[in-house]
C-alpha cells in the first residue's frame, strides 16, 4: 500500500486479491493535485490490460483538469484493453459527468465492493 501527498488531494494505491489495483482519492481533484495524480495513473495503467477501480467516495471537487486526468486514464485503460471502474456512492459527481457529456464514459459503481464484484449496472448511480 502506497500513499501520497500531491497538492491538494491525497491518494492511497491496494492491490487486491483478484488483481484491481484500488486509488482511493481523497479531498479535489483541481489543478494543484492532477501534476502528480497523472503521474501516479500513467504508472497504474502502462501496463498490459490495467485493472483499476478509483474510489471516489471521499472527493469533495473536481475541476476540468480533473476531468481531463479521469478521461486520460480511461484512454490509457481502454488503449491496453483494460478496466476502469469509478466509485461515487452519491450522485454528485454522475450529475457532473452527465452535465459536461460524459455521463455514458465510465462504469460508475455505488461502493468499493459492487465495483471489485462488477455487481451493479455500470451508470446506475442516479
Amino acid at each position: 500500500m502506497a500513499e501520497n501527498h500531491p497538492g491538494s488531494a491525497t491518494y492511497r494505491t491496494t492491490r487486491t486479491d483478484g488483481g484491481a489495483t484500488v486509488v482511493t482519492l481523497h479531498g479535489e481533484l483541481d489543478l494543484l493535485a492532477v501534476p502528480v495524480l497523472s503521474a501516479a495513473l500513467d504508472n497504474l495503467t502502462s501496463g498490459a490490460r490495467p485493472d483499476l477501480v478509483l474510489d471516489l467516495s471521499t472527493v469533495s471537487f473536481i475541476d476540468c483538469s480533473g476531468l481531463s486526468l479521469l478521461c486520460r486514464a480511461d484512454n490509457r485503460v481502454r488503449y491496453r484493453v483494460g478496466r476502469l471502474r469509478l466509485v461515487t456512492p452519491d450522485d454528485g459527481i454522475p450529475r457532473l459527468l452527465r452535465r459536461t457529456g460524459l455521463g455514458d464514459t465510465f462504469e460508475l459503481y455505488s461502493g468499493l465492493p459492487e465495483a471489485l464484484a462488477g455487481k451493479d449496472v455500470p451508470g446506475a448511480v442516479a
